[in-house]
C-alpha cells in the first residue's frame, strides 16, 4: 500500500476504529515518502495514533505493533470476567468485539443488543461480527436504546479517547457520539458502564470533538435548515463504573493516577 493511499483510508473512515488507524498508521512509517506530521493531523480525535506513533519513533514499529497486540489481549481478559447476560453496546469497536467472542468461546452465554449506530451505521458492523461468531444479537434504531438498556444487566463501549484537565485528573472518556446519552440512562437505572480500550488512548491536550460531513446526516438539505453531525461526544466519569485498559480494571480516578505514572 502506498503512503498516499493510507492517508486516504484514515481521512475518509475507511480504516475505522482508534487501534485500527494506530496500527495504519505505524505500518505507514515505513512506507516511503511518509510525512508524520500530516500522518497525526487526519484524525486528531485519535490520541491513540498519535501516542503509538510517537513511541515507534523511539522505538521501532515491530515493538510498537507487539505492544498493540499484547495490551488488547489483555484487555480482553480482564473484559471478559465482566460479560453478563444480556449486554448492550453501541457503534464498533474491535476490542469490545473480540471480548465477547472470547466470552462466548470461553462458555458464556449471552445476548448483545447493540445500536446501529448512525448516520455510518458501525452498529451494522458489530452485529454480522457477532453473528458470525454464532453470538445471539439484537439491533435496533438508536432512538430506542433506553429500552435495550434497561433490559441489559451490562453497558460496554469502546473509546476513541480519555481526556485529562492539566493536573492528570481524567475529565471524560471520548467515544461515539450518543455514548454519554446512554451511560447516562444506564447510570440512572444502576446499570454497570465499562469503557474497554487501550491506555494510548490518554490525551493530555485539549480536544476538539470532530464535525463530520454533513451530508452524511441529510444528503439534499432542503434551505433555511441548519445540520450538525458531531461525530463523537463525552461520557462523565461519574456514570462509568470503569474503565478497562492493560493497566486492570480501574475506576476512572484510578486509572489518572496509573496514567500519570505512566506518562508524564
Amino acid at each position: 500500500m502506498k503512503v498516499k493511499e493510507v492517508y486516504r483510508k484514515i481521512k475518509n473512515l475507511e480504516i475505522q476504529g482508534a487501534e485500527s488507524i494506530a496500527i495504519a498508521g505505524v505500518k505507514a512509517l515505513e512506507l516511503k515518502d511518509v510525512s508524520v506530521k500530516k500522518l497525526l493531523n487526519l484524525r486528531p480525535t485519535e490520541p491513540m495514533l498519535y501516542n503509538a506513533v510517537r513511541f515507534a519513533q523511539k522505538n521501532n514499529v515491530e515493538k510498537t505493533l507487539k505492544y498493540i497486540k499484547k495490551s488488547k489481549q489483555k484487555i480482553i481478559k480482564l473484559g471478559y470476567k465482566r460479560v453478563s447476560d444480556p449486554i448492550f453496546t453501541h457503534c464498533h469497536s474491535s476490542t469490545v468485539v473480540d471480548t465477547f467472542i472470547y466470552a462466548k468461546k470461553h462458555g458464556k452465554k449471552f445476548e448483545v443488543f447493540n445500536t446501529e449506530t448512525r448516520p455510518r451505521y458501525q452498529g451494522r458492523k458489530t452485529a454480522k461480527e457477532l453473528s458470525e461468531a454464532n453470538i445471539k444479537v439484537t439491533t435496533f434504531v438508536d432512538s430506542a436504546a433506553k429500552i435495550f438498556i434497561k433490559k441489559s444487566k451490562v453497558v460496554m463501549f469502546g473509546m476513541d479517547a480519555i481526556l485529562t484537565d492539566e493536573k492528570g485528573k481524567i475529565t471524560g472518556v471520548v467515544n461515539k457520539i450518543g455514548s454519554s446519552m446512554f451511560a447516562e440512562i444506564a447510570f440512572d437505572n444502576k446499570i454497570p458502564v465499562y469503557i474497554l480500550g487501550n491506555s494510548w488512548k490518554y490525551a493530555p491536550k485539549k480536544m476538539k470533538i470532530e464535525e463530520r460531513d454533513l451530508k452524511e446526516v441529510w444528503n439534499r438539505t432542503p434551505k433555511k435548515i441548519k445540520i450538525k453531525n458531531p461525530a463523537f461526544d463525552i461520557i462523565e466519569p461519574k456514570h462509568i463504573t470503569a474503565i478497562i485498559t492493560e493497566l486492570g480494571i480501574l475506576k476512572p480516578r484510578e486509572l489518572s493516577k496509573k496514567v500519570g505514572e505512566k506518562y508524564r
